[in-house]
């Protein structure tokens, strides 16, 4: 799509603000980021960019949610993070040059900024304090994939499933989850196939665990179900 031709500064500075890891930088850096972003917005289930394409730069989430995938030769979809408004992505291909690792989709319809790569670079090199920041982004990153292939590799599906209705209830005082995901979106977070995630959903629901209220998943017993996680 075609960025904005006007983006408004202020309001993209306010949304580098509320990025964890830009915040405690100086707004002289936050404004020079700010000049050279532009605005996109994208439909649910549109593609942003596709895995393998060369990097354009690093992705804000302004409003919505967008999807980071990765896809088996048989293309089977493994969803690698959700990233929510306020957060950035794609930040491994804008510091190393290469091509897009994975494939970036609009979870829901999106609004996002981009920050051209040699205009990142460029601001990275007069401010080092930016650097610093994109180092402690990509060690969170790291961290996420550590905890992900320690999931993958010593984990039951069913605590992999545990712990996702968990992370997805976190806020809801009903303990419920808010939005029912099919068994293919959740068989896609957790690195298995749809027939797997329905056994461990019947076996929860048999253990009196967890009930379905129309489209919602409720935790009936969230001890046990982190135990389980």
């Amino acid at each position: 799509m075609e960025p904005s031709q006007d983006p408004t500064a202020p309001l993209i500075l306010t949304r580098l603000q509320n990025v964890s890891y830009l915040a405690e930088l100086g707004t002289a850096i936050l404004t020079e980021l700010a000049a050279v972003a532009s605005e996109r917005t994208f439909v649910a289930g549109q593609a942003i960019f596709w895995e393998g394409e060369p990097v354009v730069g690093l992705y804000l989430v302004a409003e919505g949610i967008v999807k980071i995938s990765r896809y088996s030769t048989e293309g089977r979809e493994h969803i690698l993070h959700l990233i929510h408004a306020g957060d950035t992505f794609n930040d491994v291909a804008a510091l190393d040059g290469g091509p897009n690792p994975a494939t970036a989709s609009a979870y829901t319809n999106a609004t996002i900024y981009l920050i051209p790569r040699e205009d990142l670079r460029a601001i990275v090199n007069r401010h080092p304090d930016l650097a610093w920041a994109l180092i402690e982004s990509m060690a969170r990153r790291a961290r996420h994939l550590v905890n992900m292939v320690e999931d993958l590799s010593m984990r039951s599906v069913k605590g992999r499933l545990a712990r996702l209705l968990l992370d997805q209830a976190v806020g809801n005082q009903s303990g419920a989850v808010p939005r029912l995901l099919t068994q293919e979106e959740m068989a896609s977070r957790l690195g298995t196939v749809r027939e797997m995630v329905g056994r461990a959903l019947r076996s929860l629901a048999a253990e009196g665990i967890i009930e379905f209220d129309r489209h919602r998943i409720v935790i009936l017993d969230a001890e046990r179900l982190a135990d389980i996680a």
